[in-house]
């Protein structure tokens, strides 16, 4: 994959959910009159909170992007998905990462803004992708990767992380 299609994904999708659409959301709440603000005032520690929280879905988001690229040889999007299965770093622990970097980064964004709207985005955005990957990504990926994906779903999580790593046992073709 070159280095432009990895771009545009990124731009299209993360880009697009947890920058853009925030940014309207606070832009439409201040444009109608009613703030539809909570937590204000704003204390340190909500900003403070905030801030962590949004580090660390920029680094979920980061391992998972590069994990694709590098690992699965594809990108995030489904246009361009990747070429292997992915079982590496986060992976190892949760089905979902990537959408727990967006999901988090969302909630810190929530707390930083003080945003009742962007809190409300956060939610809908993890129930809408709870239904795609069940009715759409799994299937697909059950049909691309076969038993592999199947025993990697009986064994790692869709949202909540194990407390170890999982690592598919090698099959005799591997040995």
């Amino acid at each position: 994959m070159s280095a432009r299609q990895h771009l545009f994904a990124i731009l299209a999708l993360p880009f697009m959910v947890i920058v853009i659409i925030p940014i309207l959301l606070m832009f439409l709440s201040m444009w109608s009159g009613y703030p539809w603000l909570f937590l204000y005032p704003l204390n340190p520690l909500t900003l403070i909170l905030g801030a962590i929280i949004i580090a660390i879905g920029f680094l979920t988001l980061y391992k998972t992007i590069r994990a694709f690229a590098y690992t699965g040889k594809g990108t995030l999007a489904p246009w361009a998905p990747t070429q292997r299965f992915v079982v590496v770093g986060l992976y190892c622990y949760v089905r979902n990462p990537m959408i727990w970097g967006v999901l988090l980064t969302l909630l810190g964004e929530a707390l930083i803004f003080g945003a009742a709207l962007i809190f409300v985005m956060f939610l809908i955005f993890w129930v809408l992708n709870h239904i795609w990957f069940i009715r759409w990504e799994e299937p697909n990926l059950e049909k691309r990767f076969g038993n592999e994906y199947r025993e990697y779903k009986l064994n790692v999580p869709r949202w909540i992380p194990r407390s170890t790593p999982w690592r598919p046992q090698p099959t005799t073709s591997d040995k």
